[in-house]
């Protein structure tokens, strides 16, 4: 399912010390699993048994029902391509251990015992169990088979690209370093977590926090299965919290105190969890125990899942309209404007100069620069916002510049350079009528050099508008508007560029005449209009339909640099985002064309001046983006030819 692996979380209705009953709940649930394709189901810890069975666990008879309820369960999946992970008490060597039991295909093909025992407050394990390192065998007869057991175990799912599964109990992940770290470092990227935690008021997030980030240090998948409200009625409770992680990450997460079985169920990205992995190898890999063995169970899990269930934004660049989305956009503008605010500081300079186009983003800069300087208490008066209409410049954009810098209170120049431009192709006996890349760039270069030389006079600096799509496609002038003295808006993609004025105006600005510009600008196509208006004095130049939609390109740019994305897995993902929008043929010739321009552009990214990184990508030649100007972009081109 190019990369991804359909995992699910169960908490089944129970009950204490009956195994057969248990089973049956369980084997139900894999069964309704089956109908959404999931290969992988967890259940939680001592799921056969229940957890808190207390001394019960002391009675042979609980540990020989506990042992026929796994062979039940892998009789009746026998012919079910499923992982399934069950919680079971295990007698070895006159000692008790917490077990996750691996079933698949009708045998268990591994166990994996607890490693932490916990032992305080409501909780006294050591009464019942040993924990996995007074363990002496490497393998065990049970339920019929030969098994090899220990906490060295790592399952491997060859028909998936390098998915590797590993296993810990409980409270093996609360300890300083858990079993899964060990685990991680030698290749697995898929934790599973049994566990019977007991609900208190606080702990739900303080548990939440603690896999996020143990899923997004160890750059894996998590899945969390706990025990639910059928386990106690005594001093405590368990609500069946069940999570599915990603990389950090929530794909899925259940409802709590259910009073029916039930589970959750999502897709995992392996291929993204490998990347990241293979970006970060240094600092990743320095920390291995090169003297851990770990012993290798292969199965053959089919990839054969149809669709995806997760769902695939098209903006994925936007943060989430939840209850944090203020707090995040204002995070991003902060770094543009105290990054801003430090480069100014350093220069010492007395002003800042700034193009205003009535464009998107230039008005972003504009609002970062003004911010700036408020930040700093300077006078906004120091802030040089300079219109320089040409051939292309209509009256809405005109008009729009011209407001909003007289609303923000900063010092406004207005600089024709039409006749400017015209001398200058007299001088190079260039064609006024041939509206071509020539025509284009010499406008952008002359605003370029206007605005360093006021610059120069005034002792300041030149504040870039340019956005980060622009210079993934290379849609801007080399040494034009490619070129600033410090460039606020290079971390932002146009897709973010829309979304962060939406959001100054709903939440930062108070002023209705600022925000009724404000809108219009957003109203407004975009363009870099350096064209002739069209005969109503509209704008004639659209650049969307010259490089295609930035959400798609945008889109493109998040899942090839960011994600390293194969042009077959990008277009799976694309067709899932936009089916009720593009064709599968629309979106090839697209791809086709970011790519073009995304390699053929890279000489422009490699002397771009410095800008706050915003997002978790940017282009910059010395942070993220180290690419030779000379790469080829056949390669890419030619998987798009098998689609």
């Amino acid at each position: 399912m190019n990369g991804y692996i359909r995992v699910a979380s169960a908490t089944p209705k129970l009950l204490l010390g009956d195994c057969d009953y248990n089973a049956l709940e369980m084997i139900d649930i894999v069964k309704k699993a089956k109908k959404e394709e999931i290969k992988i189901i967890v259940f939680p810890e001592l799921s056969i048994t229940g957890y808190s069975c207390e001394d019960l666990f002391f009675q042979s008879l609980i540990l020989e029902d506990s042992e026929k309820a796994i062979i039940k369960i892998k009789k009746s999946c026998e012919n079910i391509d499923m992982l399934i992970v069950v919680g079971v008490p295990i007698k070895i060597d006159n000692l008790l251990f917490n077990c996750a039991a691996h079933i698949y295909k009708g045998k268990v093909i591994s166990i994996t015992p607890k490693t932490y025992l916990p032992n305080n407050n409501e909780f006294m394990e050591k009464r019942w169990f040993s924990t996995c390192r007074n363990l002496i065998k490497k393998e065990i007869n049970y339920a019929n088979d030969i098994v090899p057991i220990g906490t060295d175990i790592l399952i491997n799912c060859s028909n998936f690209n390098n998915l590797i599964v590993a296993t810990e109990i409980c409270q093996d992940v609360w300890e300083p370093i858990p079993p899964s770290t060990y685990h991680a470092l030698n290749g697995a990227n898929l934790i599973l977590n049994l566990s019977a935690s007991s609900e208190f008021t606080g702990k739900y997030d303080v548990r939440k926090n603690l896999m996020s980030a143990h899923s997004n240090r160890m750059k894996c998948g998590y899945i969390y299965s706990s025990s639910g409200m059928y386990e106690s009625s005594g001093d405590i409770v368990f609500s069946g919290h069940d999570v599915i992680f990603e990389n950090g990450t929530v794909l899925e997460e259940s409802e709590m105190f259910l009073k029916d079985s039930s589970f959750i169920f999502n897709d995992i990205d392996i291929d993204y969890l490998n990347n990241s992995r293979i970006i970060d190898n240094d600092s990743y890999m320095e920390s291995l125990n090169v003297n851990t063995k770990y012993r290798f169970i292969d199965i053959d899990l089919k990839d054969d899942t149809k669709g995806l269930k997760r769902e695939i934004s098209k903006y994925p660049f936007l943060p989430s309209k939840d209850e944090k989305y203020s707090i995040d956009c204002n995070h991003m503008f902060t770094i543009q404007y105290t990054a801003l605010a430090r480069r100014i500081l350093q220069t010492n300079s007395e002003c800042c100069i700034i193009g205003i186009s009535g464009g998107l983003d230039s008005t972003l800069a504009l609002l970062v620069t003004v911010k700036a300087f408020d930040f700093l208490g300077k006078d906004r008066k120091n802030i040089i916002g300079i219109t320089m209409p040409c051939f292309g410049t209509t009256s809405r954009t005109y008009s729009n510049a011209k407001k909003l810098m007289h609303d923000l209170y900063i010092t406004t120049k207005e600089i024709n350079i039409k006749e400017s431009c015209l001398k200058h192709f007299e001088d190079i006996n260039y064609d006024i009528n041939e509206h071509n890349v020539v025509y284009e760039n010499a406008q952008a270069r002359e605003r370029t050099q206007i605005l360093m030389d006021i610059a120069n006079m005034k002792n300041g600096i030149v504040v870039g508008t340019g956005d980060m799509s622009e210079l993934a496609l290379g849609f801007t002038t080399y040494n034009g508007d490619h070129m600033s003295m410090y460039s606020v808006n290079s971390g932002v993609p146009k897709t973010l560029v829309r979304e962060l004025i939406s959001w100054f105006i709903n939440y930062n600005s108070s002023d209705k005449k600022i925000n009724e510009t404000l809108k219009d600008i957003m109203d407004t196509p975009v363009s870099p209009e350096l064209l002739p208006p069209s005969q109503k004095g509209e704008i004639n130049q659209k650049t969307e339909e010259i490089i295609g939609s930035y959400v798609l390109n945008d889109f493109y740019l998040y899942n090839m640099v960011y994600c390293g994305y194969s042009p077959k897995k990008i277009i799976y993902l694309a067709e899932n985002a936009f089916k009720d929008i593009y064709t599968k043929e629309e979106l090839i010739s697209r791809l086709r064309e970011f790519y073009k321009r995304f390699f053929t552009q890279q000489f422009k990214r490699r002397c771009v001046p410095d800008g706050p990184k915003v997002t978790m990508l940017s282009l910059s030649p010395r942070s993220n983006l180290h690419l030779p100007a000379d790469s080829s972009y056949n390669a890419w081109l030619r998987q798009l030819d098998e689609e």
